[in-house]
């Protein structure tokens, strides 16, 4: 039986707290009070969404921190932690190769059915943004 995301996050926070690595340790901590929360939750959602949202913020985040300052430099340790539970990202070749895969599947490809099987797909292994660009730039 494999373990849960959150008792994983539980082990590293043990392994963090004996190492003394805070970066690490404020992450895991933030990441499983944010599992606790979504087990009282109206609407719960799987503990991968927490991770991938979690992470997407942290990377948002980032922008708004000049090149090298000391807050950005947390932040990305941060999203290098958090990327260890998220799943293998995928490339733009890879992407490129299901759109081109689908839109040959589809009678009359559009905007809207493509970005429709691709989002469920691709869901926190690429970033839905330059996902919407490609499937944009492949319907000219």
């Amino acid at each position: 039986m494999s373990e849960s995301l959150k008792d994983n996050v539980s082990k590293q926070i043990i392994a963090a707290m004996k190492a003394k690595d805070k970066v690490r340790l404020n992450a895991l901590r933030y990441l499983k009070k944010l599992f606790i929360e979504n087990e009282t939750s109206k609407k719960p959602v799987s503990e991968m969404d927490i991770v991938i949202s979690y992470a997407k913020k942290m990377k948002d985040s980032m922008g708004m921190y000049p090149e090298g300052s000391e807050q950005r430099v947390e932040l990305e340790k941060e999203v290098a932690v958090l990327s260890e539970f998220l799943p293998k990202q995928l490339t733009t070749e890879e992407v490129q190769a299901m759109i081109d895969e689908l839109k040959a599947s589809i009678e009359n490809p559009n905007m809207g059915s493509l970005m429709g099987a691709l989002s469920a797909k691709t869901k926190g292994r690429f970033d839905g943004k330059k996902l919407s660009q490609m499937v944009s730039a492949s319907l000219k």
